[in-house]
């Protein structure tokens, strides 16, 4: 069954259809189908996470991150196109779900090699403290991943407000990326765990605001981002400015927030120029702004 990997309309907020003016370099469409963006962005944040607290990370840390995530998202958007073909509801799937479902016969042994490889460094690299600590952070992950694709699966009622999903992907993504900091902060740095419990918590607002905002895209919500948005890059420029002289890193991470909290509701107002793949694409892109602070 031929699959188009990309869509020409998109989606205004009157709900016409129109064409779009701006489409994402090939590159940058390749980064994200092939579900290259979130571990990209989870192995930046999780090494600016460290390099904010002065915490040294083995190699074989960000190496798991990327893998581990790369296998998460691999797997979680081939068993969304799944459901959406046994279903019949084809319209409820994106190109990157037609992407995975067309190259799945590629995708799944690369992922459960990508999944070997990881638990290869878990057990031949990772500390027994820290495999404690990553098991509880890996239930919470596959008690998330086993309610949204368990067949017949319903989420709690308390669970459907405050947009849950996207809440929780922002929680479990953020408790990702921080946790091998975490379990090394207070042998490294001691007192700064407050810094990084700071920028945990913007980044975590960011993840939620991230999804949320994709969501809305995607389903064809009129409503805007930008308070939100401007709530965050409120708070995280507040607090970029009292750590600047006592904590520079933890300044930048506080502003690259911001700066990304921005950057979404900017794309939030023009969504109607860009087509639906190059607007998803921008929107894992601006959270690549902490890379900035390395240039300190």
């Amino acid at each position: 069954m031929p699959l188009s990997l990309a869509r020409n309309a998109t989606t205004y907020e009157d709900g016409r259809r129109s064409r779009a003016d701006v489409e994402a370099p090939v590159l940058l469409r390749w980064w994200h189908l092939a579900s290259l963006d979130a571990p990209t962005v989870a192995v930046l944040w999780s090494l600016s996470f460290a390099r904010t607290t002065g915490v040294h990370l083995p190699l074989w840390v960000p190496v798991l991150v990327a893998l581990g995530t790369w296998c998460v998202y691999v797997g979680d958007r081939i068993l969304d196109a799944w459901r959406a073909f046994r279903a019949a509801k084809v319209d409820s799937l994106r190109e990157r779900h037609f992407f995975h479902w067309r190259f799945r016969r590629v995708l799944v042994p690369l992922s459960a090699c990508a999944a070997l490889a990881a638990a290869a460094i878990i057990v031949g690299q990772m500390p027994a403290t820290v495999r404690e600590h990553d098991s509880v952070l890996a239930l919470a992950a596959l008690a998330y991943f086993s309610g949204v694709h368990a067949p017949g699966a319903r989420p709690p009622k308390w669970l459907s407000r405050l947009q849950s999903k996207e809440l929780a992907v922002g929680v479990l993504f953020t408790a990702g990326c921080a946790l091998p900091t975490l379990t090394r902060v207070h042998a490294a740095t001691g007192g700064r765990v407050s810094g990084l419990l700071l920028a945990m918590g913007f980044y975590a607002a960011l993840a939620w605001l991230n999804c949320a905002a994709i969501d809305r895209w995607e389903s064809g919500d009129s409503s805007k981002v930008a308070l939100p948005a401007g709530l965050i890059a409120a708070g995280a420029v507040l607090f970029a400015l009292l750590y600047t002289w006592f904590d520079p890193r933890l300044s930048l991470l506080c502003a690259a927030c911001a700066a990304s909290a921005l950057l979404l509701a900017w794309l939030d107002r023009q969504r109607g120029r860009l087509t639906p793949l190059a607007l998803r694409c921008a929107a894992d892109l601006v959270l690549l702004t902490p890379i900035v602070s390395w240039m300190r």
